[in-house]
């Protein structure tokens, strides 16, 4: 986990000594999820050593994110029921802006930290119009060790039961241009996965919520279900608590 540590510290550095730094206005969070398998871009990465025949187990998932003047740094880790040890971290750095009133912008870096496997790094950019349900498209592209693309189409809302709660409703598909490296075959393009999910925010004070979600996701093509993603049907629940400040 050097890549991501090197990374983390320069950026605490640079903001430290930082004389604007006052004149930020800096908010975040801090969040753990208790899901049932761990679930990524359809595919189960939480069954035992990767076989597709083993049961999924439980997995916790801890996070954290920091964000002033349009920026985000973002903390995910993973940990599997199985070893019961920090197997997966996730670095982040967002910007975030509103190209107009209608169309919204992100982009931003995801290095990945993955026990037994090589580090890697994507960048990202997301477009999403600020209309009836939010309908968004982000391509992901690894430039480090896989030299693939990844993108998803989606579109979502909320709906609000009361002051407190509110019913998160999504869909989305996806789709990968995969290097061999990654395949473990060859190189593919092919439809990966949908993915219908729901949720509900619940916030028990100003600064806690309380949200239970379950996703269903689906293959969309042969290749997704022959190559090594190997891709099936994967029905996945769990639960975050979110603290706010």
């Amino acid at each position: 986990m050097k890549k991501w540590s090197v990374i983390l510290a320069t950026v605490l550095t640079l903001t430290s000594i930082s004389p604007a730094l006052a004149a930020i206005e800096v908010s975040g969070d801090a969040y753990v999820s208790v899901n049932s398998m761990y679930l990524w871009r359809g595919d189960d990465l939480s069954t035992k050593d990767f076989d597709p025949d083993s049961d999924a187990n439980f997995v916790v998932q801890p996070g954290a994110d920091i964000s002033f003047n349009g920026f985000t740094l973002s903390w995910w880790g993973n940990i599997n029921e199985n070893s019961g040890n920090l197997d997966e971290v996730d670095l982040t750095v967002d910007y975030s802006f509103d190209a107009s009133e209608l169309v919204s912008v992100s982009v931003g870096n995801i290095l990945y930290d993955v026990d037994d496997a090589d580090d890697t790094n994507e960048i990202y950019l997301s477009l999403g119009l600020n209309t009836l349900l939010s309908p968004s498209v982000t391509v992901y592209y690894d430039y480090d060790e896989y030299d693939s693309l990844f993108a998803t189409a989606s579109v979502g809302h909320t709906f609000d039961l009361a002051s407190n709660a509110g019913l998160n409703l999504g869909a989305l598909v996806s789709y990968y241009d995969a290097d061999q490296k990654l395949t473990g075959t060859k190189d593919e393009s092919f439809f990966q996965n949908a993915e219908f999910s729901a949720g509900i925010d619940y916030s028990i004070t100003d600064q806690v919520v309380f949200s239970p979600a379950v996703i269903y996701s689906t293959p969309l093509s042969d290749e997704a279900e022959d190559t090594t993603f190997q891709i099936e049907d994967e029905f996945m629940g769990g639960v975050t608590v979110t603290l706010n400040f």
